[in-house]
């Protein structure tokens, strides 16, 4: 008996197996808990990509403080700058009124060297001039302040540049007052 009585109980005990493996495998609560292993993995995962994601946001940020400090070297650049404009503009009027006073060449001739200093270091700095004799009127780039009939230039473009404009870095800094054709002179 005692032989039949192990026999019975192995057989228990190896269907008491089959049933906790079934058990195992049915049950969705025991499925779904993570091994340590995956907990790890999982959490590994998490802070690469929280990792990436400040070295990415830290990226962006040391690129906005350099667009953002270059912004204001631009304008205050751009300050200093437009305070000259009115320099260059009588600079141009003096050396105009001096080419009718041939006595004073001497002097004009330093006045254009300074003149065109002046002006080469501005254009090192990013100025431009706006001079647009010739070319279609732009109301983004110039400003009308009279309108001429003219038999040999077409209508809405410029006739003469009376005041010229200037950029910086491709901002219209002022712009340019131009006189523009209204075409033909019509008869009455």
């Amino acid at each position: 008996m005692t032989a039949d009585k192990t026999e019975f109980t192995e057989e228990s005990s190896a269907e008491n197996i089959t049933k906790d493996a079934s058990t195992q495998t049915e049950d969705p609560s025991q499925e779904s808990t993570p091994s340590p292993l995956e907990k790890a993995q999982a959490e590994a995962l998490e802070m690469k990509t929280r990792y990436l994601r400040s070295v990415a946001d830290m990226e962006n940020f040391r690129k906005r403080i350099a667009r953002e400090k270059q912004d204001i070297i631009r304008s205050a650049a751009s300050a200093v700058i437009e305070s000259l404009l009115p320099v260059l503009d009588n600079m141009q009027l003096g050396l105009q009124a001096a080419e009718n006073h041939p006595e004073a060449k001497d002097v004009t001739i330093g006045f254009k060297m300074v003149d065109d200093q002046l002006k080469s270091a501005l254009t090192e700095q990013g100025l431009e001039a706006i001079v647009p004799n010739g070319e279609r009127f732009d109301p983004n780039l110039h400003e009308c302040i009279s309108q001429q009939p003219s038999d040999e230039i077409e209508e809405d473009f410029v006739i003469q540049t009376v005041r010229s404009g200037y950029r910086l870095n491709e901002k219209l800094l002022r712009a340019a007052n131009v006189i523009v054709s209204s075409g033909p002179a019509k008869a009455e």
